[in-house]
């Protein structure tokens, strides 16, 4: 345990090793293990978001000292015990059987930000979130990866909602004391720290360390004292401050995290960049290799062959370009360390369109990567038209640009409930092998009385957590009476429940459901067949289109026409967004096309036994077959963004009306939805296993991975 922590209440002899399971995730997907730390207290687990770390500081000693003595208790106990330390054994996993002689190389994994728990809030979004689902599995199938981030004393920003419905964001510092977080050690034993050169001063940074199953995690922190306030601060907020504050950021995660792994003595054979935040990664390590007698070329090929990159963007607008001027303070006398002139670095990272304007982070790691790849199969199509002239005279289609949809760590997302369901009816083992389409095959033989009584017990659940929130904003004196209702106080449990809850950009176009108000109040205040809404969701604090789309779905929220039918939930995390996958019956998603990465929300919901209705872009066109959920069709041909929303809208309201809300009402004499249920099956059976980090991290190392190790440069 991190001595500068506060120790927890005296642990029994007989449970000396709890402390020890809090201290690693892999509690955090491990049904057995959640299962041990809830019986403690479970009230207290509850009141703290499933935080074993911090539930063991608060509970009270006289409770731990019974359970000590409880021989029901410590057999369950033991059995969690053997199963962690078989697991981290890592005797049978699939990269060791599989890729045995790759054993001794390492991958490094760059990412901004890492969504593994919510009592590590160093994540904003979907990136974060697929980069933390990535480590999960990466440790479930044994892969030798570990992960370089940063610490983010005060995260991301929480959303308060005032009673006016404008978002505002607050920030503060989270007890680390109350994570599974640790001082990373190098290998003499002493705490990790390390110096970057910015702009003619030099920023030093501690190392922290998250164990991630058997995934090691490092996060670079500038919160130090011999740092000045400005310096301090640098690492202090995800995605804050202006222009010149994200250079710094991406210089310490680039360049500070290659010295990182340095320190620790970690010699990675694959650098994966996940997205273009961390491309300067490339730029040190041409320093090393020019610093070592490479020519330049020599040592672009070195870190080109060993260097895996994922764009997730698919517009030219959401990559990282900073200006020439900044790049000249902060870079000025780097490029003659690679061998470069100062021309011919800034070239590095030009495209046509910033061409003389800007350094493109992307153009750069492209230019310096020689595995790449898209995250899903129509953002791999986009993304090779988009980059094609980085090969002049090559067809668009054989540009080298790869596709590996994205997937979702199924035992990190599965409700408790249909996990025992798919124990019993699929397999025990079945997150273990959740990417074989046979066992899915399964699905369809499960009892419709069954699915469904799982599925309403979950949409209860979500309800209780709705109307929980709102209390607790109420007593506390937070909320205004219209507050509360707007909170979803009013929601029905039999009601069809819609959910749309992911960032507020405004191309995910959260308002097209409102734009025909006359034909969606028709659809909510239907009597006999009720529709309700649930959103919920960030806008970035500098993203005043977004939070404007907030404020409109608030005055939604609060208008008495609507019928309390509409709900918007404040300050959008992990914890909720479990509660919000497993609970609703219809997941919604309308992005502009095509502007869709990928998206990972509805295929959790998919797991989870909701039913996708989307436009047709990232994941879903690939997912969708017709008859496991509904796709819109977008309007590709015509750019005028109102016939766009015009055409889209119109298809969401006649696919809800004709289709998605008389097929569940239709019931039998058991008051049984058949034929939702069959499609509910259909969705499970087809997009659980494509869908999956197990089948995702499979074809990187296949993909990706495997052939990188193969051209890594010799051992430093």
């Amino acid at each position: 345990m991190n001595a500068s922590q506060g120790s927890p209440p005296m642990i029994p002899r007989s449970l000396a090793r709890l402390t020890e399971l809090s201290q690693n995730l892999w509690w955090s997907w491990t049904v057995e293990a959640r299962q041990l730390f809830e019986a403690i207290d479970p009230t207290l687990w509850y009141l703290t978001q499933h935080n074993p770390v911090k539930m063991l500081s608060d509970v009270k000693p006289e409770r731990l000292i019974k359970l000590g003595d409880d021989p029901s208790y410590l057999r369950q106990y033991s059995a969690v015990i053997k199963l962690f330390d078989e697991y981290r054994a890592n005797g049978r996993s699939w990269f060791g059987t599989q890729h045995k002689p790759s054993l001794h190389n390492t991958i490094a994994y760059f990412s901004a930000e890492f969504g593994l728990h919510t009592s590590i809030p160093i994540y904003s979004g979907g990136l974060g979130i697929l980069a933390g689902d990535h480590c999960k599995e990466a440790s479930d199938l044994g892969i030798p990866l570990v992960g370089i981030g940063f610490m983010y004393p005060q995260g991301y920003f929480r959303q308060r909602i005032t009673a006016e419905g404008w978002q505002e964001a607050a920030y503060s510092a989270f007890n680390r004391e109350d994570s599974p977080i640790h001082p990373a050690l190098t290998p003499s034993g002493e705490p990790c720290r390390i110096t970057v050169e910015m702009g003619g001063r030099i920023v030093a940074a501690v190392v922290w360390k998250v164990q991630v199953g058997r995934v090691p995690l490092y996060l670079i922190d500038t919160d130090v004292p011999e740092n000045s306030p400005e310096n301090r601060a640098l690492s202090a907020r995800l995605y804050g401050g202006d222009q010149e504050m994200r250079l710094c950021q991406e210089i310490l995660l680039g360049i500070g995290g290659v010295r990182v792994l340095r320190a620790l003595g970690i010699d990675p054979s694959v650098w994966h960049a996940n997205e273009g935040h961390s491309a300067f990664l490339t730029l040190e390590r041409l320093r090393e290799f020019v610093e070592k007698g490479c020519s330049h070329a020599e040592a672009s090929e070195q870190v080109r062959m060993s260097t895996v990159f994922t764009t997730h963007t698919p517009v030219p607008a959401g990559h990282d370009v900073f200006p020439h001027h900044l790049m000249d303070r902060y870079f000025d006398g780097f490029w003659d360390l690679i061998g470069l002139s100062r021309e011919e670095f800034l070239r590095l990272g030009e495209t046509p369109e910033s061409s003389g304007n800007g350094f493109n982070m992307t153009a750069l790691v492209i230019r310096l990567s020689a595995h790449i790849n898209g995250v899903s199969r129509e953002h791999g199509r986009v993304s090779r038209s988009m980059w094609e002239h980085f090969w002049p005279g090559l067809p668009t289609e054989e540009v080298p640009i790869r596709s590996i949809t994205n997937g979702v760590h199924a035992p990190t997302w599965i409700s408790p409930e249909l996990n025992r369901l798919y124990c019993k009816s699929l397999s025990p083992t079945w997150s273990e092998s959740c990417d074989d389409p046979a066992l899915w095959q399964r699905v369809m033989d499960i009892p419709d009385d069954e699915l469904w009584a799982m599925r309403q017990t979950m949409k209860r659940k979500l309800m209780g957590f709705v109307r929980e929130r709102a209390r607790s904003g109420w007593i506390s004196g937070a909320l205004q009476p219209s507050q509360v209702l707007t909170r979803g106080t009013l929601l029905d449990p039999e009601a069809l429940t819609i959910g749309f809850a992911r960032r507020f950009a405004t191309y995910k176009r959260a308002t097209l459901l409102f734009r025909d108000l006359e034909r969606l109040k028709r659809l909510l205040q239907d009597t006999w067949r009720p529709v309700q809404l649930i959103f919920a969701g960030k806008a970035h604090p500098a993203d005043e289109p977004g939070r404007f789309f907030i404020h409109e779905v608030l005055n939604f929220c609060h208008d008495h026409k609507l019928g309390g039918q509409i709900a918007f939930l404040e300050d959008y995390e992990m914890h909720m967004a479990k509660y919000l996958v497993q609970g609703v019956d219809v997941w919604l998603n309308t992005p502009r096309y095509p502007m869709e990465a990928s998206g990972t929300s509805g295929m959790k919901a998919a797991l989870n036994g909701a039913v996708n209705l989307s436009i047709l872009d990232g994941w879903w066109q690939e997912g969708y077959n017709g008859a496991n959920g509904w796709g819109i069709q977008p309007l590709i041909d015509n750019p005028d963004v109102q016939a766009q929303d015009q055409h889209d809208a119109e298809q969401l309201y006649r696919i809800l009306e004709h289709e998605v809300v008389p097929l569940f009402y239709q019931r039998d004499l058991d008051g049984i939805p058949r034929g939702w249920l069959q499609l509910v099956k259909e969705s499970i059976r087809t997009v659980a296993p494509t869908f999956c980090t197990k089948r995702m991290v499979k074809d990187y190392v296949e993909i990706l991975y495997t052939p990188a190790m193969v051209h890594a440069p010799s051992s430093w």
